[in-house]
Parts: structure tokens; C-alpha cells; sequence
């Protein structure tokens, strides 16, 4: 039997035996070696020799000389394989290759029981060096031995560093070595099963040396002895549970065959047979629990987590697959206790541990004591630091509602993270509200009832909706919730269903403005996320990258959703066209439909009307989101539709693009008759959203636009802002169009610079008077400044120099570079409660600091202006604006040192800046030109020296050099550290 189980394992390594090995009738690691080393000599001779007739020969005539494998060197092959087994100790066998391990535990096993002390000396040798320490017991002194001893003289012997580290090594051929050793215990305990087992030697032994090295100071004895004890207990219940089948077999056969006969030798027979099976398994449990008391109870607390995570997903295993001893309070409270590990993979798998225990549900009532006594703590943990915990603990937050064991109100907490920022979390915690608020599994009740898929879905929304009144206020909010749960929400990709409540049709469930409102922002998020697109922001801002599968699906969903609703989308449209909050989201529906269907499915009057829609819609609203949603859509119908549809679009963009004309120019003649300004806005908000998309021809109206910037000074703020936006966009279409251009002529390039030039003069009579441009607000100050500094970078001087063009590069003088700056200085001062409270957020992101100081960074990183001066002005006000700033101030620093080797100068500079202002306010001097109120509450607050010594500190790690040059630099640096007085 042995020949012949290891035949296959000799033919296969004789087919994969290498060149130079193949002469060698045994592999040089299984030949018998001396201890003086004779053994490797002789190996290398003969791998020598071999190798040499190996280079004489060409591998095709090796080939071709080679016989062919006859029955006999099969058999050869396989008492070479027997004997290499044979002669390889236990350790070698761990170390090396697993699949011998059954061969050799069987052997162990045979010579055990012939002669039992040399093989346990064999056994615990193999146990030592396991733990890295090479150390023999005599024999004839093995029940004399100690265990104290040996351990001592064991952890002597890695006091002194004679000690490896299998487990622990990087090394390729100790890769396997925990499972090896795993598995080499888990045979010898099956091994054993039918004598040595149960002989209270054997085992008893192993396990004092055990727990005692367990408990030893040294980390690599206590990894590896409790690798060896847990397997223990585990490959232990593996028996136990055959032997309790066994048990339970033989009493059914004995209760059988007591009510024929109450005695006989059969009832004899099976008497003893089942006494003998609950002894052997109370061994078994005794073992256990010698195990648990000595090694786990010590060890769950170790210091090393890789250790505590061992004993905790053991203890999972073994209450799990053996109720009977471990289900319960005593051996459970560890599983609660190390809910609290400081080591999130210690809390991660006592998680998951739990979660497989309350997926049985026999162990339910079992666990209810402990489910009240650490449910807080389960429910805790789903706003983990660690998000593989949270997840997790979330799945065993869903176990538990799915026995009823929470009650709703403990649930408030985890209704919060459906807007946190990990993915992972937000939709673990939507896979919780589906299953617990939308289908209701947990419920006994609901889950009873089955309906139809449309009743269904119409039933599932109703819950969608109810959750989402909570968020009405913040649409952002309610696209997270939508997120979260449309994964496992079928009900959210009912098409059909989702139209039908918009239109009313069933008159049972009609909606509120407000569920209306939620419905349409459901349906559009719903529709981009089944073509594949992201509806909530990615943390990494990576590109989305999907297979040729999931293109096709994304593009069958494409088709689905075109053929439900092509024939009610205008009914919507038209419903819901004046509503401001419906129509950005109903508008963008086209974006992600194939428009071809139209054609196909005869729908052209439907394309039709939509486009009308939509043009009615752009000029119903003035709103920032409407303006921009039609414009997107209605460019993709003008690219995207085909044939006559693509005629239409187009025809139907120039109609609204003279519409939008007319209207501006009347909203102007208005103004000049002392008319109102709104008009003008809203007309002029239109044009800058259509601009930004595509260029428009603006010659007609651009006399127009220049005479009301100059004639109306006193207009409103946002008017004004609007008016020189367009402008500016119109000036960049131009140049686009000049640069892309073959032929030049001298009218358009002297038209773009008479253009120029009146923006820039204009621009410059705010620089040149602060008060005039912030009389009544902020946003203009910040709209000046953006668009100087757009300017500018777009005529950069460099750009066109020795071109065709170079009369269009400019350079703007160091006076109007520092009035630039004094006018950021001056918006980047101004504190957050006092921004101007009734101006327009539609644009906040556009007028605001970190728009400022993106701007003047972008004049320094492009080189359009000199770095000597507005490089220290921008880090000078590094940490006083708040955390965003400081984002943008240090990526600005990073790219400084990328670009430019005179970093410390300009760094000297920007902490000239920053303490010559902190001197004139100590001295009394304040508020003086050049320090804003904000720039003083800050340097006078106790938190300004710990902050700028941070930003001393930066420099001096991240930016010193070694020249010689910079010793002035650091002296300077202390200095200020030290709060000593400029020099």
C-alpha cells in the first residue's frame, strides 16, 4: 500500500525533475549525509559530473538517448519515493513538502507504538525546533525530564539567540510551514485516534510542553506553541464530534436491543462499547479544557495581536462546531471582551465569529444573555475607525435584527453612516435599510406576504420615499441614500413603475410636491447609476475603468430604460417644466437614453416635443442647475442624434440661441430706459451657461455690453460680475478660434486685441480703486480677481513669443501685480460670519478664498508673474485661512520645490512678511496698511506661535539645503522660533 501510494508522487517528481538532476537517480536533499559534512561533498561531486555530461550533450539528443519508462523503473521510482520519505525527519517534512505528511505521521505512528519512548523523544524534538530551538531529550531521562527545565534550557537558548523564526520568516521555503505544522498535528491526532490518543501519555506530554512554552517571554515560542495548542483543540472536536455520532449510533442500537432482551451478550457488547466512547471523548473535552485554562486564557491577551487574533478566530471555530462544550457565558465572554481590542483585526474576527454564531439559529436562545449584555457595544462598532470592522459589524448588526434581538430605536446611530464617507460603510449600512425599513425581511409579519412585482415595487418605493423626507432639504443628501441602497433595491429599476407614480396613474398613491420632488431625484441618480455612471463623488478621483461585460450591460440598460419611458418623457417634461427643483433632474434624462431608438421605434415626434420642452424649460428658469442641465442636454441631442433628429436639435439650438439674443438686447434697452436690472441678469446668467459650453457669436451685442458696464457704475454687484464673465468667455472662444485657425487675418487678430484691452483696462480701474469694487459686497472682488488671473495666464508673453501671434502676449507690470495682490490680501481677510449674507450661493465655489488663492498660485506655477514677490505673499498666509487654504498653500509649496531650486529665499521672504506684521502689532502699530483684522486676531492669539514654529518647522525639515547660502536662513529661523526681534 505505501509503494503504491507514493508511485504518482515519484512519477510526477520525476517529470518535473530538472536538467541537471535528472543523472541523479535520489535528489541531492534526500541523500543520507554524515555529521561531518562527508554527505555534501559526495553531493556535489555527483551534481558536478552529472552537470558536465549535461553541458556535452544537446538536450535533443538527451532526449532522444533517454529510455523509455518500463514497469520496472516505475517501481523504482516509487521505493525511491517511499525511501526519501523515510528518510526525511518530522521537522523536514514541516519545512518542506506537505504532501508527505500523512505518509510520514502514519510511520511515526507505527513506530510509536513499537517502541514509544524513542519516538516521543523523536516527536518533541520536532516540537522544540518547530519553535525555532534545537533541543534533545535522552530517552533513557524522558519520564524523569522536568517540563520546568526544558523550558528553561529552552528559553536560555533564546536569551542567547540561537533561536529561528520559521513562521515569522520571509524565506520561499518556509512559506508553508504553519500549514504544514497545522496539518501535521491534525493527522497525528487522527492518526491516533484508535489507541495512542486516549493512552494519557502521548498527548499529555505534548500538551505540558505545550502551554508551558506558551507562557514563555520569548514571542516566536509563544506564536508557535499556541499555533500548536489551538490546532490541537480543534482537530480534538474532530474527533470528539465522530465519536459522539458513534455514541449516539450505539445507544440507539442498545435501547433497541434492551426492549427484546434485557440482557445478553449483544447488550453486553454495546454496553461497553458506549462506555468506552464516553470515556474517550470525556478525555477528549478534559484535553480541552487543559488546553483552554493553560494556553487560551493567557493567551487571548498577549501582547502580540497576531496571537490574540489566533486564539479569538480559533475560539469562533470551536463554539461553532462543538455547541455542546463551548456554547456558552464561560467561553462566549471572550468573544465580547474582544469587541474593545485596541487591534482592529483582533475586533474584525471576534466580529466575524459572532456573525457566524447568530447565523445558526439554534444558538439564539443560547446566546440571549450575551446578546444583552454586549449589544451596544455590536452596534458600536458599525462607526468603527477601522472600515473592515464597520462593515462587519454592520453584516452582525443585520443577524441580529434578523432574530429580533435589537429593538428600532437602537438603530439611530446607524442610520447616520448612510452618509459617511467609506463606500464599503454607506453601503453595508444600505443593504441594513433595505432589508430592515424597505422589503421588511426581518419582520414575521410582512415577510409572510407575497405580492406581485409591480405591487411590490410600488410598495418598496412608498418605504424609499418615507426614508428620503428626512433628507428633502439636502439633495446631495438624498443621492447618498440612493447610493447606498440601489444595489439591492430592484424596485429602484422599475422604470415603468417609477413613471406611473409620476404621472398619478393610480390614483390610490399620489404624491406630495415633496415626494415628487424625492421621486424625480430617485429616478434620474437611478438611471445614471445603471449605465455606469457615479452619482456620489469618488474619495480617489479615479477614472472609472469597466470590462467588455459590463459595457454591454451598461449599454442594455441604456436601451431598457430608452424604450420605457420614450412615450411618457414628454408627458413628464411637460408636467414638471416650471418646477426649478424637478426640472434639472428630468432635463438630464436624455444624456444617458440611445437616441437612435427613436428613429427605430418611430418616436421622432416624441424626440421632437422633448427638444421643444427643453428649450421652454431654459428659458422658464435663470437658475444655475436648470441652465446647465439644458444646455448639456440639448448639445448631446445636437452630437449624439442621427439624420433629420440631428437637423432638428441643431435648428432648435440656433433658435434658442437667437431667442436668448433678443431677449438680452430688450433687457438692455430696459436698463437704459430705467427699467429693472433682473432681466438683464437672468438673460446674462443664460448666456454665461450656453458660453460655457460653446462659443456664441457675440459681435452683435458686444458694443451693447461694453457702453452698460460704462455707463451704469452703480448696477448691482452680481450684474456687473455677469457682464465681465461673458466678456472674458467670449475673448477666450476668440482666441481659441485664432490659434486653431490656418490663416490669421489682421482684422481678427486686431478685433481679440481691442477686446483685450478694453476687459483689461476696465478690470484695472477696480484694481486701482479697492472701494469701488467692494462698495457693496465681496463677489465682485472675487470675480476681478479670478479673471485677471485667467487673463493673464491665458496672454502669457512666453506663449506667443517668435510666433505669428505675438502681438497677443502680455505681461502685466510689478504695480499691478501688487495691486493684484493687495485686493486678494483684502478678500482673504474678510472673516466667514461677515460674506455677504444676501448675495447669490449658486456660485459660491467660483467666489470664494480658495478660488482666490488658486488663482494667484496658478500665476506663480505657470510663471506668468515673477515668484520674488507673489511666491512669499502666497506662503505667508500659509495656516491663517483654515484648513483649505492651507491644502492649496502646501501643494503650491510641493510644486515650488519640484519647479525651482531657490526655495529657502523665498522662503525667508514669506517669514519676513508674516513677522514684520507681528512686530508692528507688538509695538502698538495696528491696523496699518497691508494688515487686515483677521491677519491680527491671528498673530496675536496664543495659537500663532505654535502654528508659525509648524510652519518653521516644515521649512526647516522639508526645504533646507546644505549651501552655504542657507546659514542665514536658519539662523533667521531660530530666531523666530525664539521670538527673538527682527533683524
Amino acid at each position: 500500500m505505501e509503494g503504491a501510494a507514493a508511485a504518482p508522487i515519484s512519477s510526477g517528481l520525476a517529470t518535473r525533475r530538472s536538467k541537471r538532476t535528472r543523472a541523479q537517480t535520489v535528489p541531492a536533499e534526500v541523500q543520507p549525509t554524515n555529521a561531518d559534512g562527508g554527505g555534501a561533498d559526495n553531493n556535489d561531486r555527483t551534481s558536478d559530473a552529472s552537470g558536465q555530461a549535461d553541458r556535452d550533450s544537446s538536450p535533443e539528443n538527451f532526449e532522444e538517448s533517454r529510455p523509455p519508462r518500463t514497469k520496472r523503473n516505475r517501481l523504482e521510482g516509487t521505493s525511491n519515493a517511499a525511501h526519501e520519505v523515510s528518510e526525511q525527519s518530522l521537522i523536514d517534512v514541516i519545512k518542506g513538502n506537505g504532501k508527505f505528511i500523512p505518509q510520514v505521521v502514519k510511520r511515526w505512528v507505527e513506530r510509536y507504538e513499537k517502541d514509544p519512548k524513542t519516538s516521543m523523544v523523536e516527536l518533541l524534538a520536532m516540537l522544540f525546533e518547530a519553535c525555532g530551538a534545537k533541543y534533545h531529550i535522552k530517552g533513557d531521562f524522558l519520564e524523569e525530564t522536568d517540563v520546568d527545565d526544558v523550558v528553561v534550557a529552552l528559553v536560555n537558548l533564546a536569551k542567547r539567540g540561537e533561536v529561528e523564526d520559521y513562521q515569522s520568516s520571509k524565506r520561499k521555503e518556509f512559506k508553508s510551514f504553519k500549514d504544514n505544522l497545522e496539518s501535521f498535528w491534525d493527522h497525528l491526532v487522527h492518526e491516533c485516534q484508535h489507541g495512542p490518543l486516549f493512552d494519557q501519555v502521548l498527548f499529555d506530554k505534548c500538551v505540558d510542553y505545550i502551554i508551558a512554552l506558551s507562557c514563555t517571554p520569548p514571542r516566536v515560542y509563544r506564536q508557535v506553541a499556541s499555533l500548536m495548542g489551538l490546532q490541537l483543540v480543534t482537530s480534538f472536536i474532530g474527533v470528539a464530534k465522530m465519536l459522539g455520532v458513534q455514541r449516539e449510533t450505539t445507544r440507539r442500537q442498545l435501547d433497541a436491543e434492551k426492549k427484546k432482551r434485557a440482557e445478553g451478550p449483544l447488550v453486553e457488547s454495546l454496553n461497553k462499547r458506549f462506555s468506552m466512547t464516553h470515556e474517550n471523548i470525556t478525555v477528549l473535552e478534559e484535553m480541552m479544557r487543559k488546553i483552554f485554562t493553560g494556553l487560551f486564557v493567557h493567551r487571548y491577551r498577549d501582547i502580540d495581536p497576531n496571537i490574540r487574533m489566533s486564539c479569538i478566530q480559533s475560539l469562533g471555530v470551536w463554539i461553532l462546531s462543538y455547541p455542546s462544550l463551548f456554547l456558552q457565558d464561560l467561553y462566549l465572554k471572550y468573544l465580547g471582551w474582544t469587541l474593545n481590542d485596541k487591534n482592529a483585526g483582533v475586533r474584525k474576527v471576534s466580529v466575524l465569529a459572532l456573525q457566524n454564531l447568530y447565523e445558526v439559529d439554534d444558538n439564539v436562545p443560547t446566546l440571549s444573555l450575551f446578546t444583552e449584555r454586549f449589544s451596544n457595544r455590536m452596534i458600536e462598532l458599525a462607526d468603527d475607525i477601522d472600515v473592515s470592522v464597520a462593515v462587519c459589524a454592520i453584516g452582525l448588526v443585520k443577524q441580529l435584527l434578523r432574530h429580533q434581538l435589537l429593538a428600532d430605536d437602537d438603530l439611530g446611530p446607524l442610520y447616520d453612516l448612510l452618509i459617511d464617507d467609506p463606500p464599503e460603510i454607506r453601503h453595508a449600512i444600505g443593504a441594513l435599510v433595505y432589508d430592515h425599513l424597505i422589503a421588511q425581511k426581518f419582520t414575521s409579519s410582512q415577510s409572510s406576504r407575497r405580492g406581485d412585482g409591480n405591487s411590490s415595487s410600488e410598495v418598496h418605493l412608498g418605504r424609499m420615499l418615507q426614508i428620503l423626507r428626512e433628507f428633502s432639504t439636502d439633495p446631495i443628501l438624498s443621492i447618498y441614500v440612493v447610493d447606498d441602497v440601489w444595489e439591492y433595491m430592484n424596485a429602484m429599476k422599475d422604470w415603468k413603475c417609477i413613471i406611473s407614480r409620476l404621472l398619478d396613474e393610480n390614483p390610490r398613491t399620489e404624491l406630495t410636491d415633496e415626494d415628487a420632488t424625492n421621486l424625480v431625484r430617485l429616478l434620474s441618480a437611478s438611471i445614471k447609476k445603471a449605465v455606469g455612471e457615479r452619482i456620489v463623488p469618488a474619495t480617489d478621483n479615479r477614472k472609472q475603468y469597466f470590462s467588455k461585460a459590463q459595457k454591454e450591460v451598461f449599454e442594455s440598460n441604456r436601451r431598457d430604460i430608452t424604450v420605457a419611458i420614450m412615450k411618457n418623457y414628454p408627458i413628464l417634461l411637460r408636467k414638471f417644466v416650471a418646477d426649478k427643483a424637478k426640472v434639472p433632474s428630468l432635463v438630464e434624462i436624455i444624456i444617458h437614453m440611445n437616441l437612435e431608438l427613436y428613429s427605430l421605434k418611430r418616436q421622432e415626434q416624441n424626440y421632437k416635443n422633448v427638444l421643444q420642452l427643453m428649450k421652454e424649460a431654459f428659458f422658464k428658469h435663470g437658475d444655475k442647475e436648470a441652465l446647465r442641465s439644458c444646455m448639456k442636454a440639448i448639445n448631446l441631442c445636437c452630437t449624439d442624434s442621427q439624420g433629420e433628429l440631428q437637423d432638428f436639435s441643431r435648428n432648435k439650438l440656433k433658435e434658442l440661441e437667437d431667442e436668448l439674443f433678443a431677449k438680452l438686447k430688450h433687457a438692455m434697452r430696459e436698463l437704459e430706459d430705467g427699467g429693472d436690472e433682473y432681466s438683464l441678469l437672468v438673460n446674462l446668467k443664460r448666456l454665461y451657461e450656453f458660453q460655457l459650453s460653446r462659443p456664441v457669436p457675440m459681435e452683435s451685442i458686444y458694443g451693447d455690453i461694453m457702453m452698460i458696464l460704462q455707463k451704469f457704475r452703480s448696477m448691482d454687484d452680481e450684474v456687473v460680475c455677469f457682464l465681465l464673465l461673458n466678456l472674458y468667455l467670449d475673448l477666450a472662444w476668440s482666441l481659441h478660434s485664432i490659434i486653431n485657425s490656418e490663416t490669421v487675418s489682421i482684422e481678427s487678430l486686431s478685433s481679440l486685441l481691442n477686446k483685450r484691452n478694453a476687459l483689461l483696462e476696465h478690470l484695472d480701474l477696480y484694481l486701482n480703486d479697492p472701494t469701488e469694487v467692494c462698495k457693496s459686497g465681496n463677489q465682485l472682488a472675487y470675480r476681478v480677481c479670478t479673471i485677471l488671473a485667467e487673463l493673464w495666464f491665458l496672454f502669457k508673453k512666453e506663449n506667443y513669443s517668435s510666433t505669428k501671434l505675438e502681438r497677443l502676449g502680455y505681461c502685466p507690470d510689478a504695480s499691478t501685480v501688487k495691486n493684484f495682490w493687495r485686493l486678494c490680501e483684502r478678500q482673504l481677510s474678510i472673516s466667514d460670519e461677515c460674506e455677504d449674507e444676501g448675495a447669490s450661493k449658486e456660485y459660491v465655489e467660483e467666489t470664494n478664498k480658495d478660488a482666490i488663492m488658486i488663482a494667484a498660485s496658478k500665476l506663480v506655477a505657470s510663471d506668468t508673474v515673477s515668484k520674488e514677490y507673489l511666491g512669499p505673499a502666497i506662503i505667508s498666509h500659509f495656516l491663517i485661512h483654515g484648513t483649505s487654504v492651507a491644502d492649496i498653500v502646501k501643494h503650491f509649496i510641493a510644486m515650488l520645490k519640484k519647479k525651482d531650486d531657490n526655495i529657502p529665499i523665498i522662503f525667508l521672504e514669506a517669514m519676513k512678511r508674516m513677522r514684520k506684521k507681528e512686530i508692528l502689532l507688538d509695538v502698538g502699530v495696528g491696523p496699518v496698511k497691508n494688515i487686515t483684522y483677521r491677519e491680527r486676531d491671528f498673530l496675536m492669539s496664543k495659537v500663532q506661535v505654535k502654528k508659525r514654529n509648524q510652519l518653521v518647522h516644515l521649512i526647516m525639515k522639508m526645504y533646507m539645503t546644505k549651501r552655504s547660502k542657507t546659514r542665514k536662513m536658519r539662523k533667521y529661523l531660530s530666531s523666530i522660533q525664539l521670538g527673538h526681534p527682527l533683524n
